[in-house]
């Protein structure tokens, strides 16, 4: 057993003053807190969750900003986040928050907490936990998405989980760690997950290993932290740690309760789905993604990912529960109260990758309860988020079964009736790139050398007896609904707009023990058989293999299920509308495919066109999708942007990075740009 000991004494430093302080069995954080004195204002128009409020509808009342000046808006102030950290260029993926009149997010490989004045983008006070092997280790350092805050006993306060597993509590006007919260501010998360750990190592490496990228979410008096670990594509060994849920008392940090995201005993629901006695030792199932809640009923919604690894479950056979899964969990006991897997044993990489979105609709006259998952294969799961029903029928259909040796598959799979899905999920011939005769024969060819079919059709390995490079399934692990778009909600209205890209996957397994003896530092002891291999399908000629639009905004109505209509993401890159190929070619406007990242507010739909589009925002009517006006930012958006009205003003801020094109989707490519937050607003 590894020791936990106590470390030195650190200090903090802060409104002048020094003071020792002692962690005992935590590590000991050397923390620099940096004051640039603004007093705390009332809160006039808060965006106080990731996804704005704990119903993640991603939507603000404010219409100061509007059809008739959407255009006018001008750059405010830019954040810069090279200044926490070397490696920030593209890597600004938290959205932040507004409260008690300040700005909090994150930054930096470190995630540093910082807090920004919302009016001029100066930065208030920082925060960041010191250096440890266990923060050196995380393959997630640079994935923060932000913080949480709740009021506690009266007062604001700012939760923050690290890289390195710790759960920090802050004083929002100082950044001060709150004294009577766990140890000193801290708690060391791995104390309550169930295994032997070093304090400032962390999991033996043939363990496991967890880390964290999103934040936690607070609901009555409870805080619930979820994690994640090395991307599943990467990972070469079975054994691993489950991302199992914490909840912490949000007063005094008391651990509460803890959920099994892989069941443990014979006496916990699932058990029986992990055969070959897989839950023993298969690790993964993280909730990586950020969580939403509804406090009236008093329930956490948690989604997951696959077990490890990715693409390959042969030696967990199984349904799998809780993998790739939508968790209703009481808040204050952690206990089920009822479960949706959305994927029966995934290997397909289709983790849930954002926050489920809360909205109260009405079906055929009856007010419901909604929870709305969006996702990778490009589904709306609508549920009543009070009991788990589906609104509307999700059918078991067969699903197509593979032929890697030892793999294990699910004769069936769920498929929602309504609404219908948003993305191409069939491949066929009638999808390929038709631009020109030629284009389309020599798409023709290139699909002949895969196999090819519906949505879930599972992976191939090498030297497989069909003499195919590899299976494409569509949309593929970087399509439909993921990571940096996900999806807006109007709450008025019901109406959902879910940004998706057109991507497809084509990943080749390949023999685990030349992968792992590739691998520096590998999780767990026993190799793998099969590992994920490079999974990437070209189109002729430098183009895509599939017809566009490439990335889109759908519109659906969640009263009736139906779509209403749909937009391209922006405009026809620059590399395709020039490609050689389509000379004299009309092609239209066929998006640009990337991830579109959206915000709703009382007039707009907002977006930006992603990593790797264009440096713009757009904005287009919600009822109709008529484009409204299109404004430059200095880089193209990262994640997902928000809004918020301060001292009688209304900013939208945008996580941006990279580089990008100008106004109206024609400019040239502009220099790299770090990882930053852009505050627009009209003038004056």
């Amino acid at each position: 057993m590894l020791p936990r000991r106590a470390l030195p004494v650190g200090r903090i430093t802060g409104l002048g003053a020094t003071r020792d302080f002692h962690h005992g069995l935590l590590v000991t954080l050397a923390l620099m807190v940096t004051l640039a004195a603004a007093p705390a204002r009332a809160q006039d128009g808060g965006w106080t969750h990731w996804g704005g409020n704990a119903a993640s509808t991603r939507y603000s009342p404010h219409d100061q900003i509007d059809a008739g000046n959407f255009e006018e808006l001008e750059v405010a102030w830019v954040w810069r986040g090279d200044n926490f950290g070397p490696h920030v260029y593209n890597l600004m993926r938290a959205t932040p928050i507004y409260a008690e009149g300040k700005l909090f997010s994150v930054s930096g490989e470190r995630r540093t907490v910082v807090a920004i004045d919302p009016a001029t983008g100066e930065t208030l006070w920082t925060f960041r936990e010191p250096s440890t092997k266990r923060w050196e280790d995380s393959m997630r350092k640079s994935y923060g998405k932000g913080v949480a805050y709740a009021v506690v006993k009266g007062k604001g306060r700012i939760y923050m989980v690290s890289p390195g597993f710790f759960l920090h509590a802050l004083d929002p006007d100082t950044g001060m760690p709150i004294a009577d919260f766990g140890e000193n501010g801290t708690i060391d998360l791995l104390a309550n997950f169930g295994y032997d750990y070093h304090p400032t190592d962390g999991l033996p490496a043939d363990i496991g290993y967890i880390t964290n990228s999103s934040p936690p979410i607070v609901v009555n008096g409870v805080v619930v932290v979820g994690n994640s670990h090395e991307q599943g594509y990467r990972q070469t060994r079975q054994e691993n740690v489950p991302g199992h849920i914490l909840g912490y008392d949000a007063t005094n940090g008391d651990f509460l309760w803890k959920f099994n995201v892989i069941p443990q005993s014979e006496s916990e629901f699932g058990f029986d789905t992990w055969e070959n006695d897989a839950w023993s030792w298969t690790g993964n199932v993280s909730a990586w993604a950020p969580m939403s809640a509804d406090a009236e009923l008093g329930l956490v919604y948690v989604v997951t990912d696959p077990p490890t690894n990715d693409f390959w479950g042969g030696f967990h056979p199984g349904d799998n529960l809780f993998a790739t899964t939508i968790l209703a969990l009481n808040a204050r006991t952690g206990e089920r109260v009822w479960h949706f897997q959305t994927v029966h044993h995934d290997i397909w990489n289709y983790d849930n990758p954002t926050a489920p979105n809360l909205v109260d609709i009405t079906v055929d006259g009856q007010r419901i309860p909604a929870l709305v998952q969006t996702t990778k294969q490009s589904y709306a799961y609508v549920l009543n988020r009070a009991t788990g029903e589906p609104v509307w029928p999700i059918e078991e259909r067969p699903a197509p079964q593979g032929h890697v040796p030892g793999e294990w598959y699910s004769p069936t799979q769920p498929h929602p009736t309504k609404p219908a899905a948003y993305e191409m999920q069939n491949v066929s011939i009638d999808e390929l790139i038709d631009f020109t005769p030629e284009l389309r024969a020599a798409a023709v060819e290139i699909l002949e050398q895969y196999e090819y079919g519906p949505l879930f059709t599972p992976p191939l390995h090498r030297g497989n007896d069909l003499g195919k490079r590899a299976a494409i399934h569509c949309p593929g692990s970087n399509g439909g609904t993921n990571i940096m778009g996900g999806a807006s909600v109007d709450p008025d209205t019901g109406i959902l707009y879910v940004a998706s890209t057109k991507a497809c996957s084509a990943p080749m397994l390949t023999p685990g023990l030349a992968a792992d003896a590739e691998d520096p530092n590998p999780i767990g002891r026993t190799v793998a058989e099969f590992v994920a291999g490079p999974g990437g399908v070209r189109g002729p000629q430098g183009l895509p293999l599939f017809k566009p639009p490439y990335a889109r905004i759908t519109a659906i109505d969640l009263n009736t299920g139906e779509t209403l209509w749909w937009i391209p993401n922006g405009d026809t890159p620059d590399r395709i509308a020039n490609n050689p190929a389509l000379a004299g070619v009309d092609i239209g406007n066929t998006g640009s495919p990337t991830h579109p990242t959206t915000i709703v507010t009382k007039t707009l739909l907002i977006y930006g066109e992603g990593r790797g589009g264009r440096a713009v925002l757009h904005a287009h009517d919600k009822v109709t999708g008529e484009r409204i006006g299109t404004v430059e930012i200095p880089a193209p958006t990262n994640t997902a942007p928000m809004t918020y009205m301060h001292e009688g003003v209304q900013y939208i801020v945008a996580p941006i990075g990279g580089s990008g094109g100008g106004r109206g989707g024609r400019g040239g490519r502009r220099p790299q740009h770090p990882g930053s937050f852009v505050a627009l607003r009209l003038p004056g």
